[in-house]
């Protein structure tokens, strides 16, 4: 791989710091379409992918080598599981972000749903997804005071990304809607609904 960092991180993994996003979905669609030997997990960020290995299976040095020779194409489409996530669209932010958008809000609403969204990663809280479209899409600023709290099932959108809030915490995302889907539940297996891959669609509901 070209214009990438292999930086150290324990003696059980290695983190990849590329590009950009479409190079970290790269790597990673390509590490799990060709697990190298020992391969734990692979997790993906905005421009880092972390992979772990089984110090019984493989050696960091080894691990290393395989990264290096790897030459991962554009990520492939997401065979991931789909999920529909139904929104009542009554964000407190809404008219700023669709004006931040540069579109009106029934554009805003009509586009969130008509696009279907993939998870590229996980952050931020345990459970959200930052979400980015299968189409172009408007950078919606953040907003300039956050808030100290956000509601769970917030619906978000800031710069390319869209989420939902697993759980109440601060945010400066722009709030466009809300959902009762619970997108974090400790009793579920796994806890996360929105994990990397997953594909999702918006629908409104009243």
């Amino acid at each position: 791989m070209s214009d990438v960092r292999l930086l150290p991180y324990g003696d059980t993994a290695v983190l990849v710091e590329v590009a950009d996003l479409d190079a970290a979905l790269a790597l990673h669609a390509d590490l799990r379409a060709h697990p190298p030997a020992g391969l734990v997990d692979a997790v993906p960020a905005e421009r880092t992918v972390l992979v772990r290995l089984d110090p019984a299976a493989t050696t960091v040095a080894e691990l290393r080598d395989d990264l290096v020779a790897r030459r991962p194409s554009v990520h492939p489409a997401v065979d991931g599981a789909l999920v529909t996530v139904p929104v009542v669209y009554d964000g407190a932010d809404l008219a700023d972000a669709a004006d931040g958008a540069g579109w009106t809000v029934d554009h805003l609403v009509a586009a969130h749903q008509e696009r279907t969204w993939r998870v590229a990663f996980a952050g931020f809280a345990p459970g959200f997804g930052y979400l980015v479209p299968d189409g172009d899409w408007p950078e919606v600023p953040r907003r300039a005071d956050p808030r100290t709290r956000v509601p769970a099932g917030a619906v978000a959108l800031a710069g390319r990304y869209a989420g939902v809030y697993p759980r109440p915490s601060p945010g400066g995302w722009q709030l466009v809607g809300s959902t009762d889907l619970a997108v974090w539940d400790v009793d579920r297996e796994p806890p996360a609904l929105l994990v990397p891959g997953t594909r999702v669609r918006f629908e409104a509901v009243p």
